[in-house]
């Protein structure tokens, strides 16, 4: 019985390593993201830079690269969500041995 709880316990410990730390906005399926400079913010109101980061020197060797991204993403997401953005232009991710960040500009297009 002890043997059957330690192996849940530890499965239940590894598979919360696949989630990000910085979970998605309610509203984060409302910004877009353009990472190719596609779309065209010409008729649109610039907010601000905003910032997303996921991953530490002692966490990367938990979280598998796309957990970091996906967590980078989400924070990037809510921080253009608190400056009243609904387009996000992501500059070239900065991507690191130990963690992910992303630099983007935050744009309102009345969407």
């Amino acid at each position: 019985m002890k043997r059957l709880y330690f192996i849940f316990s530890l499965v239940a410990l590894l598979s919360g390593c696949t989630t990000p730390t910085k979970l998605a906005h309610s509203d984060a399926a409302s910004v877009e993201v353009d990472i190719l400079g596609l779309f065209d913010v010409s008729k649109c109101q610039y907010l601000g830079d905003v910032t997303g980061n996921e991953g530490h020197w002692y966490s990367f060797l938990f979280f598998p690269n796309d957990t970091l991204i996906q967590g980078a993403l989400n924070e990037l997401k809510s921080n253009a969500i608190n400056l009243g953005a609904d387009t996000v232009i992501i500059s070239v991710p900065q991507t690191f041995n130990t963690s992910v960040t992303m630099l983007g500009t935050a744009y309102s297009c009345g969407k």
